[in-house]
């Protein structure tokens, strides 16, 4: 997969100002973390890492292929960077798991007999309702 130390050191970290109620605290401190990733200029990551990540990420990731995290949940600036730090590893590791592909099983004869059967019965018990046809 890859190496969560090394990752780590390629991240980029600034601390800013929480929006929101709090008073007077949340005017002077900066306890919102915004976690930055460059994804084109990873070195822990493969081609292939990065191309998966840039499709299942797409919606995320900025033109020049950022990825733009904040957390701004706990009035700790540690605890923040603490969170956004594992909600990265989860994301990166979530997305680089490719699905497999699907295998179409087959459709069991008994299956297959009993939807023709109850085909049949409903068409007869439509065909009793008609009126009987007289030449």
């Amino acid at each position: 997969m890859f190496d969560e130390q090394t990752i780590l050191n390629e991240l980029t970290f600034k601390a800013i100002r929480s929006s929101g109620s709090g008073g007077q605290h949340v005017n002077k401190t900066a306890s919102k973390v915004e976690l930055t990733f460059d994804l084109e200029h990873s070195q822990v990551l493969t081609s292939e890492q990065k191309e998966l990540l840039k499709t299942n990420l797409q919606t995320r990731l900025t033109k020049e292929a950022l990825l733009i995290m904040q957390c701004g949940e706990s009035r700790s600036q540690f605890r923040n960077k603490a969170i956004i730090i594992q909600r990265f590893l989860e994301l990166i590791k979530a997305n680089l798991i490719e699905e497999k592909e699907r295998i179409p099983t087959k459709i069991p004869k008994a299956v297959v007999k009993k939807r023709l059967t109850n085909k049949r019965r409903n068409s007869e018990k439509k065909a009793n309702r008609k009126p009987p046809e007289i030449d």
